[in-house]
């Protein structure tokens, strides 16, 4: 089955071909994050503005790439959410117009589940049932995966997802957005020593995430070495506490706190999946999502990995982030057990 898949959910606008689920013909994304950069996170009214004028040219390119004409497609599949309401409404507006222009079958698709079905673009032998953990900028979630259309939230964050928690340590070290890969790149060889920042809800059987305790003890830590106080005109605590203009010690202190605050995230992580992949007695976990993209995260599933005999797969580090291709393997799976969407269907911000 030829499915088109169709992205929009935060700052990427991507659509994707693929062939019954696992071969991907096109895959093309156009990112914002050069126009965010700037404002040091996502501003929900221009990623809208900037995924309607983005969107019939990475449509065009999607077909152009698979070398297949619009007719050929048999299904339809756009994200439907969870993710910004206004730049789902362009996703799902393409989407539709399409479905009834090519009188072809459209189905709304959980973004979260669509990034645990990025594995089977990849791989053959990840089998059900399993646990995948969806770590990214907005979403930190466990679930267990019985089969494909049996997915099961076991464990969500109570506050900040990681990714998010990336983000607004960078900015308050004065590091940039978007905050993963420039954490990782600060704290690459760097060792934290007898710094260590809290890990929360680590009790036996509690399989849910919190992140804000872990962000301010790093706020904390910070104004302690700048002598800088949380400044009361400026809303929120999260501004930048560094400048360039940084002391060879000081520089060196920031890549210490980046390496403790990615050393505690990924000890969260990885304690948490492992522990839900031993409540399920499962062998294999998922590990996806844009903050799946980190290496030390990735070495640290591994290492525990091989200590507790539970195999943790990660997709490619393109389709750890928002992609249509995942969108579109998720949607030949529904739409081959006979599921599909009347064209009532609207966007929701939470799923």
């Amino acid at each position: 089955m030829l499915v088109l898949g169709i992205e929009t959910s935060c700052d990427e606008t991507a659509a994707a071909i693929v062939r019954d689920g696992t071969e991907t013909l096109s895959d093309v994304i156009v990112s914002q994050i050069d126009v965010h950069t700037e404002y040091g996170g996502v501003v929900p009214e221009l990623a809208s503005r900037m995924h309607s004028e983005a969107i019939s040219l990475v449509l065009e390119r999607a077909f152009n790439d698979a070398e297949v004409r619009p007719e050929q497609i048999e299904g339809i599949g756009v994200t439907r959410g969870p993710g910004l309401i206004g730049a789902l409404l362009v996703g799902i507006g393409a989407a539709k117009g399409m479905a009834i222009a090519l009188e072809r079958p459209i189905c709304g698709v959980n973004h979260l589940h669509g990034h645990l079905f990025a594995i089977f673009l990849e791989r053959d032998d990840v089998a059900f049932p399993c646990i995948g953990l969806v770590v990214s900028g907005g979403h930190t979630s466990l679930y267990y995966l019985q089969g494909p259309l049996e997915i099961k939230l076991v464990g969500r964050t109570r506050d900040d997802a990681a990714g998010e928690a990336f983000d607004k340590v960078a900015k308050l070290l004065g590091l940039g957005y978007p905050g993963g890969s420039i954490i990782e790149q600060q704290a690459l060889g760097v060792d934290p020593g007898d710094l260590k920042f809290p890990r929360a809800l680590m009790e036996k059987d509690n399989l849910d995430f919190s992140f804000s305790g872990l962000k301010t003890a790093v706020l904390r830590r910070v104004q302690q070495i700048t002598g800088v106080k949380s400044r009361t005109d400026i809303p929120g605590s999260f501004h930048p506490f560094i400048s360039k203009q940084l002391s060879d010690s000081l520089r060196h202190e920031r890549r210490v706190i980046a390496a403790a605050f990615q050393e505690a995230v990924a000890d969260v992580l990885t304690v948490k999946a492992f522990m839900a992949a031993e409540k399920f007695g499962v062998d294999r976990l998922i590990v996806c999502g844009g903050v799946a993209a980190n290496g030390a995260l990735r070495m640290k599933m591994r290492q525990e990995g091989s200590r507790r005999g539970i195999e943790p797969v990660f997709p490619s580090v393109r389709l750890c982030t928002d992609n249509a291709a995942m969108i579109a393997s998720r949607a030949d799976t529904l739409f081959s057990a006979g599921l599909s969407d009347d064209l009532n269907f609207g966007a929701m911000s939470r799923w």
